[in-house]
């Protein structure tokens, strides 16, 4: 009897051969059981995509799905297929992870795990789930992808349908090409490393169809996509990217903690009186946001319009503003797809809308009707007059014409519209519109000096009929406000509003591009 006690406590003590089976597949699939694909990754000067996934999920909330999954092809071997993916919670809210894993045969996508991602992303929609993409890799694996039976991937499909959803964040920490490339442009927040490379098509296929051999930084430099709009945010490194995507999806939450108020009577002075000169409105958005909330979002591309995540006293706001440092403020065909897709990001979630206009109207003359200023110009005037969530709307100085018929303007109904003493208020520039309506008496006057004096006299006279005061005694503002109550006033007006439905669906989708 003893001697089967003692049997007993030895088998209690050691897992059976079929469990012992399923730990070691486990275990094989960590960076410590894989120092030469760790190698691998850290000669690219490359974090590899576990330590992503640790470092992007709360502490102990990560659950892998799929970790074993082999490619399909017998005889080939791979840790999860390269493909590490799962649920966990990051910064207290749930969300789905996918990565590629590029020391799996380059990061490429597979017939298994086409199907990974693809349960992932239909598990995403099931539960309303934000979707962060590691996107690491260099297309389709293509004797992979030859595996019978298997039909078309409903990867793409699956993605695409999640717009407007759930928030969508991409990370290119390195290469992206064909598929994660795909995938990247569809994200409604794009991130990408310094030193990132992405295009629709690697170097194999570049050189099979145009006879070029070309690098992948050759091809799709990280310069390039911020310069034509694709990427969001460009940061230094892994960990600024991951710190980025976490900052992001927290705007898609409840409310925090008021964050520390800024120096308000800073923006007494921010803006000059002389109208001809610049200022950054950078500052405007810092001077009027909580302290370290703002977000900047495509910085390299429409420069003539910020687009920014904020917040005010812990609430969550989208803002859009023109910026006087490039073309006067003027909005021309970048700036103005750049806003109208921040709107229907910001829309689609209930993020309410800050707008602060400084702008002497649309970019005119021909070189900017070569670029579709017509239809771009318009895709922003559309989405703000179908939004639903509440604007908030600032006048910090010019307010011409159609420029100002979009920016927040009494006809797209604004919760508040506020203006500084500094605004100016006109269908077109002041100097402009002087020399429309006084035309005649101009052309009559020969002497040019004479000339240039009466039309100074005559802006002048329009600009005073068109001061802040002037225009606010019409009832064209609510109100003209000290710059530096600017933040106590839209923090009241956000409290003041209903909370936003509880929604089962989609509100809208968001545009690509």
């Amino acid at each position: 009897m003893k001697r089967q006690d003692s049997m007993a406590d030895a088998d209690q003590g050691a897992p059976r051969a079929t469990l012992q089976a399923v730990l070691d597949a486990r275990a094989a699939l960590l960076d410590p059981a894989r120092p030469e694909a760790v190698a691998r990754q850290r000669k690219r000067g490359r974090w590899t995509v576990r330590e992503a996934v640790a470092a992007l999920a709360d502490p102990g909330s990560f659950v892998e799905y799929g970790g074993l999954v082999r490619p399909a092809l017998p005889g080939m071997a791979g840790a999860a297929d390269g493909m590490v993916m799962g649920h966990a919670q990051v910064g207290g809210r749930a969300a789905d992870v996918v990565g590629y894993d590029y020391t799996v045969y380059a990061g490429t996508q597979s017939a298994n795990n086409h199907a990974k991602i693809s349960r992932m992303l239909a598990h995403a929609e099931q539960h309303r789930l934000p979707v962060i993409c590691w996107l690491d890799g260099g297309g389709a694996r293509p004797h992979d992808m030859r595996v019978e039976g298997r039909g078309a991937s409903s990867t793409f499909v699956t993605f695409a349908r999640l717009s407007g959803l759930v928030p969508t964040i991409g990370i290119v920490p390195g290469r992206a090409f064909a598929g994660h490339a795909n995938l990247a442009g569809m994200c409604d927040l794009l991130i990408m490393t310094k030193d990132g490379c992405m295009g629709m098509a690697g170097p194999p296929l570049v050189e099979a169809a145009l006879g070029l051999k070309l690098t992948p930084e050759e091809i799709g430099p990280a310069a390039v996509h911020v310069a034509s709009g694709a990427v969001d945010v460009l940061v230094e490194d892994e960990a600024a990217a991951i710190e980025t995507a976490r900052r992001y999806l927290a705007f898609f939450g409840p409310a925090t903690e008021a964050g520390e108020a800024p120096d308000g009577a800073a923006l007494r002075d921010l803006v000059p009186e002389n109208p001809r000169r610049a200022y950054d409105v950078r500052k405007v958005i810092a001077g009027i946001a909580d302290r370290g909330s703002v977000l900047e979002l495509k910085a390299g591309f429409g420069r003539a319009m910020v687009t920014a995540l904020a917040r005010i006293e812990g609430r969550a706001i989208g803002v859009i503003a023109n910026q006087p440092m490039f073309l006067a403020g003027a909005i021309d065909g970048p700036a103005a797809e750049k806003a109208a897709r921040f709107v229907q990001i910001c829309d689609a979630f209930d993020i309410p809308l800050l707008v602060l206009c400084d702008t002497p109207g649309l970019m005119v003359g021909p070189e900017v009707e070569r670029t579709n200023l017509v239809r771009r110009s318009a895709r922003l005037l559309t989405a703000l007059a179908n939004a639903t969530v509440p604007i908030l709307t600032v006048v910090l100085r010019k307010a011409y014409g159609l420029g100002y018929y979009i920016m927040g303007s009494r006809p797209l109904h604004p919760s508040i519209l506020l203006a500084w003493p500094t605004a100016e208020f006109g269908g077109m520039g002041l100097e402009g519109a002087a020399s429309i309506i006084h035309r005649q008496e101009l052309e009559a006057i020969e002497d040019p000096t004479e000339r240039a004096g009466v039309h100074r006299e005559r802006t002048a006279e329009l600009r005073a009929y068109n001061t802040a005061l002037e225009v606010a005694g019409r009832f064209a503002y609510d109100d003209v406000v000290d710059p530096a109550d600017t933040r106590g006033i839209l923090g009241r007006v956000l409290r003041g509003l209903p909370t936003a439905p509880h929604r089962t669906g989609r509100k809208r989708l968001i545009d690509p591009c």
